[in-house]
């Protein structure tokens, strides 16, 4: 029987593209980079919508979220949406998926709410299936956030810390005399102290070590092939980490972004809102608050607070990446495991004037690190512009696992462009931002050069050429010597649109 090909997939949350040694000399991490000699970098990759439910469910699904529904965070993806982990699952594959999912919201219908979260007894006798993943081990918090438990609780009672809802923000009856304290008249993720005192060994990032070495022990000793998707939460705010990462970097060698002076004067008017001390967003945060839709005005000594500590859960987590890569190289996996390590999207250090996330869709916020490693197979060491997107992973996988294509897709398998033998898989990139019902719904083209985006409300617009303006500062929209352009993309964007349709049915007689 022919050997068949392993799956790791290895995720972050909510990091930076330069958030990388290979790219960034200002940050250490060393695994990743490993993966980036012995594999394929690839630049221009994106996420099909900036907030994680969206995102993540487009992993799985391989559609767009204005498809497979769950189109923002505080919604849930049907459970009868066809996945990834459905398909390998049923043809013999060991599939799991430890750490953050996310594909349900706080309330409501949903596994990932209180106080169900907290029911630990629940969470100890169950391991899935949950959406096609045959085993899950789970967290939901970032950080010291208040909504933990499941599978990450119970395995801190079996380390013996009773009372770990003390680590956390504080639900009524709590405690929380151990979480970090929460910076006044700041953001929801801001904190006084980075320096969080739940010790290292019982932090989240290293249990989700533990337990991805653990899965792939056990698919190695039942001869399965594995599909494994290790999940970190990191380094999403709240910027708060254990030592010693959270003093590994010194906050005044940190260099975040900041706003160019009147780059906002060509924006739609919800960017420079960004840049008031108190600005009126109440008629877009009606039903829910959208994330971004407040000020952003903080003060630069703490953003290099916070990006120090950010930097610091990177370094924390590639530690455990570096785990998860040498049991492989040890027990004679490596060459026989396809592993792409990548985030659901970007983030905000100071670019633009802007902090974590929101309805505004700058590279930062869109472009995401992408690496691909297959020994042998992938080229090593490389750097690739071909353009990539979250929406290609089940596809590709479908492919190299021998079940593809699949037509009823929206994403396009890339697997002759990982391996450097085709063309470019794809020559376009569409992300998806419908964030609140109330907010302006975005739609971003982008291409090897020039992006833009549609406000579904709105006259107005964003139209940038990354070759002439990397950083985004000059917006073309209005731009009158940029009006043909203006219009060639919208013509290529709806064209875009009309080539991702998913055709579902085959087409069998003429009528």
């Amino acid at each position: 029987m022919t050997k068949r090909t392993n799956i790791l997939l290895i995720t972050t949350d909510q990091q930076h593209f330069s958030a990388l040694g290979a790219v960034n000399p200002k940050i250490d991490t060393p695994n990743i980079d490993r993966l980036c000699r012995n594999g394929t970098r690839f630049d221009k990759a994106y996420c099909p919508a900036p907030t994680c439910t969206p995102s993540r469910s487009s992993i799985i699904t391989g559609l767009y979220p204005s498809q497979h529904g769950a189109w923002t965070i505080g919604c849930k993806l049907d459970e009868t949406i066809p996945t990834i982990g459905n398909s390998l699952s049923q043809h013999g594959y060991a599939t799991g998926l430890i750490g953050k999912a996310h594909f349900q919201p706080l309330a409501g219908d949903s596994l990932e709410k209180q106080p169900l979260l907290r029911d630990i007894p629940f969470w100890r006798e169950f391991n899935g299936p949950f959406y096609g993943f045959e085993h899950v081990e789970l967290v939901r918090n970032h950080a010291d956030e208040s909504h933990v438990g499941q599978h990450y609780a119970a395995w801190l009672e079996d380390k013996g810390l009773t009372d770990w809802p003390d680590y956390f923000q504080p639900l009524p009856g709590d405690d929380a005399s151990k979480a970090p304290a929460r910076a006044p008249d700041a953001p929801y993720w801001a904190r006084k102290d980075r320096n969080w005192q739940l010790p290292q060994e019982l932090h989240y990032t290293p249990w989700i070590g533990e337990r991805s070495v653990a899965f792939l022990e056990k698919a190695k000793t039942e001869g399965k092939p594995f599909f494994l998707w290790t999940s970190f939460p990191d380094p999403h705010p709240p910027y708060t980490v254990p030592e010693p990462w959270a003093s590994m970097y010194d906050p005044q060698d940190m260099e975040p972004g900041e706003v160019v002076p009147g780059e906002h004067d060509l924006n739609a008017p919800h960017f420079a809102k960004t840049q008031e001390p108190d600005p009126d967003f109440a008629s877009w945060h009606d039903p829910h608050e959208a994330h971004g839709c407040d000020s952003h005005l903080y003060p630069k000594d703490e953003l290099k607070k916070d990006m120090a500590a950010y930097y610091g859960m990177m370094s924390f987590l590639d530690q455990e990446v570096g785990r998860i890569l040498d049991y492989l190289d040890a027990e004679g996996l490596t060459e026989d495991t396809l592993i792409v390590f990548t985030t659901d999207h970007g983030h905000f250090l100071g670019q633009h004037g802007l902090v974590a996330k929101g309805p505004f869709h700058y590279e930062d916020m869109l472009r995401i690190p992408f690496i691909v490693s297959w020994p042998g197979r992938v080229p090593e060491g490389h750097v690739s512009k071909a353009i990539q997107s979250l929406l290609d992973l089940t596809p590709t996988f479908l492919e190299v696992t021998g079940l593809g294509p699949a037509p009823e897709l929206q994403g396009v398998s890339q697997l002759q462009t990982w391996l450097g033998t085709g063309p470019d898989a794809r020559s376009f990139a569409i992300c998806e931002n419908r964030h609140n019902p109330v907010m302006p719904h975005v739609t971003t083209y982008i291409e090897d050069r020039f992006k833009i985006s549609v406000y579904r409300t709105e006259e107005h617009g964003e139209l940038f050429d990354l070759e002439e303006d990397p950083k985004e500062i000059k917006n073309l929209w209005h731009d009158p010597e940029s009006q043909s352009l203006k219009t060639q993309m919208l013509l290529r964007m709806m064209q875009g649109v009309q080539c991702s349709e998913p055709l579902k049915s085959p087409r069998v007689a003429q009528a």
